[in-house]
């Protein structure tokens, strides 16, 4: 799996590479070296290198302006990657109005349209004869050309992210909004896709077909993930602890002596159980086997389970009707192995870790996810990098 390079940060947001970025200005410094030709090889070659790196600082300021209106709304950026088709902000979480969401989307196509203006101004006090004069012209036709193609309205681009500002705003329903806005980039994709192999049929300019079909899967990908993280969101709200508890656990007789909790239960099994003490009918609390091997084997004989457990009232805890975003969000939050889950009598109804909430979600909308993944899951206490539901719950919650 290739590995993004981080070359620094700006603001405090990590700034990145796609190891595929080399290609891009590769082929950026070739276009405007062969352009730039009638200064002479090593004039025209440095300019075409220099305009690259200009055309993806501007791709960076553009990223950065999203960036700061989300930080300045209290919301995290992860980092910004320069990447084979532009940039991308990592932003933690979905702004809370669609008012605030429309800022963040059109925030990168002002900064562009604001360096456009800039560089046509500056174009118009240097001589177009010039080399540096066509740099100028050339870069700000690419800024505008940059803020155009971003607010096309589908997702992922930038305009998509405007259309969905404006269908929450008129539905009330984010979630919907973000659909609609995903299947306006699905139906834009497949359309650039069509058109790239119809230029490459018509006018055999094979490059530029081909690019414009590279631009169309990538907005085919992106809006599918964009709306299949939703549908993920909209489950998540549906469900709740009681779907993807599990009764995975024992009730110990609290009165016992630890030398026969031992006997009975830890010799039998070398996988890791949950135990739950309970005496008079009653549960008393969590036992943590990590509590019986700290206390001296002398007092195994005289001492009873009562001794090490946990009462409920001290130990992470939810309820049956607790939504699995919640705890989620509390799984993470807290790096708890797992949740203890009560009845509305305050009895130990189950138990609730990372692998019940995937196995859940897998088998809400069919997910292939086998059992062996769900172990896994189970024993490392952390959720695939291909389903963050930790990032997903806490952007749903909010």
């Amino acid at each position: 799996m290739q590995k993004n390079w981080q070359i620094g940060s700006l603001f405090g947001i990590p700034l990145f590479l796609d190891p595929l970025w080399f290609v891009i200005l590769a082929l950026a410094t070739l276009n405007f070296g062969v352009a730039y030709q009638q200064w002479g090889n090593v004039t025209a070659w440095s300019a075409g290198l220099g305009m690259a790196l200009l055309l993806f600082t501007s791709v960076l300021l553009h990223e950065l302006g999203h960036s700061l209106v989300a930080q300045s709304q209290g919301i995290k950026v992860n980092s910004i990657t320069l990447f084979f088709f532009g940039g991308i902000a990592a932003i933690e979480e979905e702004s809370k109005t669609p008012g605030k969401a429309f800022q963040v989307a059109i925030a990168g196509p002002a900064v562009s349209i604001v360096l456009f203006v800039l560089l046509s101004l500056g174009y118009n006090v240097i001589s177009d004869t010039t080399l540096l004069g066509v740099m100028v012209r050339d870069l700000a036709r690419i800024n505008l050309v940059v803020a155009l193609f971003n607010l096309i309205p589908g997702l992922p681009l930038d305009g998509g992210q405007v259309l969905k500002a404006a269908l929450w705003k008129l539905t009330g329903d984010r979630f919907q909004a973000v659909h609609w806005a995903a299947r306006a980039g699905q139906i834009l994709g497949y359309a650039a896709i069509a058109l790239g192999f119809a230029i490459d049929f018509f006018t055999r300019e094979l490059v530029t077909g081909l690019w414009i079909v590279l631009l169309g899967w990538f907005a085919i990908r992106n809006a599918n993930s964009y709306d299949s993280v939703t549908t993920l969101q909209e489950t998540l709200l549906k469900l709740v602890a009681a779907d993807a508890m599990t009764r995975d656990f024992r009730v110990v007789d609290a009165n016992q002596t630890l030398r026969e909790f031992a006997d009975l239960y830890l010799l039998e099994t070398s996988s890791p159980q949950v135990y739950f003490a309970a005496a008079d009918g009653r549960y008393r609390g969590l036992v943590r086997v990590d509590d019986l091997r700290t206390t001296q084997r002398s007092e195994w004989e005289t001492e009873t389970v009562q001794k090490i457990v946990h009462p409920l009232n001290t130990i992470p805890t939810v309820t049956e009707s607790t939504s699995l975003v919640e705890v989620i969000t509390k799984l993470e939050n807290e790096q708890l192995p797992q949740i203890t889950v009560l009845s509305p009598a305050g009895a130990v109804a189950g138990v609730i870790d990372r692998g019940d909430t995937v196995k859940c979600l897998a088998q809400k909308l069919n997910l292939r996810i086998t059992e062996a993944e769900i172990k896994r899951i189970k024993q490392e206490g952390s959720f695939p990098p291909g389903l963050q539901l930790g990032v997903i719950a806490k952007s749903t919650a909010n």
